[in-house]
């Protein structure tokens, strides 16, 4: 959902123009992702009206509750069902989102991605530093022997899947309802935003918790949020961008930049090619006099 002001002739670009600016200008820049970012990739969100709490879970219990530590080990079937036909999803690809992070990851200026997302996309799209706060579908292990297991494994099996090694029940290396963040995580990410010279939040709705208190530590205000819908950092934030995150950071994150080497070597040449004789004169004049200073001091 746009705002007035995006309605305004010229607003979303002068807007992705000021974001391009922010990138530009920092060199830690971190970013924070919710379900938004993988929308694009044909993965449902959780509280949009056509989220997944949205949905018709297929049995006689709410979404919300199936996918919660007590459903899992009470009705282990059940949630399997649900689990396979609403969480995983073998074929989604990268979208744009995820390919603009991964360049400013190349770049050498984003330093952290801060996921919420269980889908595996940010690595699919070659990025290197992904905190996965929820864990992920595709990461699986036996509960008795920790024996891991893909996501195929679990597709694959009928009902509740089970260890081939031991004979154990196999639940996916997810967070869910009731269950704790790895600590480790939660700190890595607060490390990271403490250091942070740009917070750039996308696809999220900043509702759940504890990630929608970490820009708290960003020891400045440079935060951009990017959401087709409002957060509750929509006014503290220095820039808010309601739109599609894909198209967003695809128009601004560079697809290329040149190396400050061959940038110096270009912007000489440049140089070189618009002096004329006099310039030429010029020079010679200024080495002739630093010759003789040099000879005067001696």
């Amino acid at each position: 959902m746009e705002t007035r002001l995006d309605r305004y002739e010229g607003a979303r670009e002068k807007k992705i123009s000021q974001l391009a600016e922010m990138i530009a200008t920092s060199g830690n820049i971190v970013f924070l992702g919710g379900a938004g970012v993988s929308t694009e990739s044909g993965i449902p969100d959780f509280r949009s009206g056509h989220g997944i709490y949205n949905q018709d879970s297929g049995v006689s219990f709410r979404p919300v509750d199936i996918i919660s530590h007590t459903f899992f080990v009470e009705h282990p079937e059940e949630f399997y069902d649900f689990y396979k036909r609403k969480l995983c999803y073998p074929k989604a690809k990268p979208n744009k989102a995820h390919k603009a992070l991964y360049r400013l990851e190349k770049q050498g200026k984003l330093k952290t991605i801060i996921t919420q997302n269980i889908d595996n996309l940010h690595q699919m799209a070659g990025s290197k530093i992904t905190i996965e706060l929820h864990g992920s579908v595709h990461r699986n292990y036996c509960m008795s022997c920790r024996e891991p297991y893909s996501m195929d494994y679990i597709l694959a099996s009928e009902g509740v899947p089970i260890c081939a090694k031991c004979g154990g029940i196999v639940r996916p290396d997810v967070v869910l309802y009731e269950e704790h963040l790895e600590h480790h995580n939660i700190d890595n990410s607060i490390a990271a935003i403490e250091k942070a010279d740009l917070l750039i939040i996308g696809g999220t709705s900043l509702t759940v918790y504890p990630a929608a208190t970490f820009a708290q530590f960003l020891p400045h205000d440079r935060v951009v949020i990017i959401n087709k819908s409002s957060t509750f950092l929509d006014l503290q934030a220095m820039l808010t961008i309601h739109d599609s995150i894909g198209a967003v950071l695809d128009e601004a994150i560079p697809k290329r930049i040149r190396s400050p080497k061959n940038s110096g070597v270009a912007s000489a040449r440049i140089k070189s090619s618009k002096q004329t004789p006099g310039d030429h004169l010029d020079d010679m004049l200024v080495d002739s006099h630093h010759k003789v200073q040099d000879q005067s001091a001696n």
